[in-house]
């Protein structure tokens, strides 16, 4: 590694070797080569005049690519894709002049584009059924563990911590039905020519419309896709990348609600996040555990949530055919969208495969506020023992306010309790039944059950591999 030179960190520290490989020069020129072998044996089968010794020597170079010859070639041509032909032409010289024929350059750049966007979609699938699986088996392990809800970070009706784990596991099982949909929608863009007219190769098969459409399909399914998209412009639709982008950021948003969260409970000291044996959490204060990894997740999930941005405005300005304006802005953000949201996926599930549990703290704070909660019930026990609605009513609120103020101005305990035992009107009431925890949970306990039966299983079933594969260890 160069050391006087910028490093892009999802590359250096945060994303998979598997992605950073997938989305390398080596990948994506290996893959222009490929291409250019599927198209010029479609056309062989098709009946133009090329051999099997120019097809053998064209697969025969398909990773051995001289980048250096290259650079060299597009220094002078100020054209990327030309500077891959004119080396691919040096390597297989016998194949030169059949190399790229009747192609224009977003033969090899788009349909690049989407293969990769295939095998980075399907990468990013497993990890996110990774870490729903893990979100999973924690809710179900804390399923009936009562701690106290928050609506406008308020203290709420209690729920479970298994059910708040059901919330941020359903987000990503939403995402991922979208992940879903953008693998079955993926087309190919095919063999279109220079505006998407493919007049190229209606010269090239004399005008015969039969052939130059299968050519179209016969390509595509030599590159694994079964279908093309119906029409294109010099490139395919634009609007699929911010199609990409949007399930994408979606995961981002997931997640940074989830590691909001996270942060959250932890300054509770409701659960941790992993924290290891020669952690420091900060230079100056020696005793802190910071939650580096879910603040890791949201830095990255908004830099990724950013990028939904760019792939709209360019869907917006390819003027008729298309722009060029695309090319410098994709380069940059296609890959990192993915890279990006590698990296959060790989922090998710190392958080939540080490979150540690405090009982006895969420207990505690949880107990600090049902007294105020349980009001509700010491009504309605008291109407019951034969009081006057109203007046208890009177009495809880008068009650209440004096003992929230004790703890808010005071630093006291909450004493309503005390308070509501010492009035005559509740002498009835079996105050200490109202306070249990489990009485105000509701059915959090069954819908945890029933979601991990209805929503997680059958994801599990359906990606048996996701779950077997083991979570990548974090670089940094």
């Amino acid at each position: 590694m160069s050391h006087d030179q910028y490093q892009n960190p999802l590359i250096s520290r945060y994303a998979s070797r598997d992605l950073v490989r997938l989305w390398s020069p080596q990948s994506i020129h290996s893959t222009w080569r490929r291409l250019w072998v599927a198209l010029a044996e479609a056309e062989k089968e098709l009946g133009l005049a090329i051999s099997a010794e120019q097809i053998a020597e064209l697969r025969g170079a398909v990773d051995d690519i001289d980048f250096s010859a290259a650079a060299a070639y597009e220094r002078d041509l100020r054209h990327d894709v030309m500077a891959h032909v004119h080396v691919y032409g040096d390597r297989c010289p016998t194949a030169r002049g059949i190399i790229h024929l009747g192609a224009t350059s977003c033969y090899v750049t788009d349909n690049t584009d989407l293969i990769l966007f295939r095998e980075s979609l399907r990468l990013i699938r497993r990890r996110l059924v990774a870490v729903i699986d893990c979100l999973a088996r924690f809710a179900a392990a804390h399923r009936d563990l009562p701690c106290l809800a928050y609506t406008h970070l308020q203290p709420a009706q209690p729920t479970t911590v298994g059910k708040r784990a059901t919330l941020w596991c359903y987000d990503l099982v939403l995402d991922l039905e979208e992940i879903e949909t953008r693998l079955d929608r993926l087309r190919f863009r095919g063999a279109k020519g220079t505006t998407g007219t493919q007049a190229s190769f209606l010269q090239l098969f004399d005008g015969d419309h039969a052939r130059v459409d299968s050519l179209d399909q016969l390509v595509a399914r030599k590159m694994g896709f079964d279908g093309v998209y119906a029409v294109t412009g010099q490139t395919y639709s634009r609007k699929i990348d911010a199609q990409v982008l949007d399930a994408l950021g979606g995961i981002a948003q997931s997640a940074h609600k989830a590691g909001s969260d996270l942060r959250i409970l932890q300054s509770f000291k409701e659960i941790e996040e992993p924290f290891e044996e020669k952690q420091i959490g900060s230079s100056a204060m020696a005793y802190k555990r910071n939650p580096m990894r879910a603040e890791r997740m949201c830095g990255l999930s908004r830099f990724v949530m950013s990028l939904k941005s760019s792939a709209d405005q360019t869907a917006a300005v390819q003027w008729m055919e298309r722009t060029l304006d695309d090319s410098a802005n994709r380069r940059l953000t296609l890959p990192q969208a993915f890279l990006g949201i590698d990296a959060v996926l790989i922090l998710y599930r190392n958080v939540s495969e080490g979150l540690v549990v405090y009982p006895k703290t969420i207990a505690r704070r949880l107990a600090a506020e049902l007294p105020f909660m349980a009001t509700e019930s010491i009504l309605m026990a008291g109407v019951a023992a034969g009081g006057d609605r109203q007046d208890l009513h009177e009495r809880i609120r008068v009650h209440s306010q004096a003992a929230a103020r004790q703890v808010k101005e005071s630093g006291e305990a909450n004493d309503l309790f005390e308070r509501l035992a010492a009035d005559r009107a509740f002498a009835q009431v079996d105050l200490s039944a109202t306070l249990e925890p489990a009485r105000f949970i509701g059915r959090a306990p069954q819908q945890v059950d029933a979601f991990i039966r209805d929503v997680v299983d059958p994801i599990r079933a359906r990606y048996p591999d996701a779950l077997a594969a083991p979570g990548e260890q974090l670089r940094v």
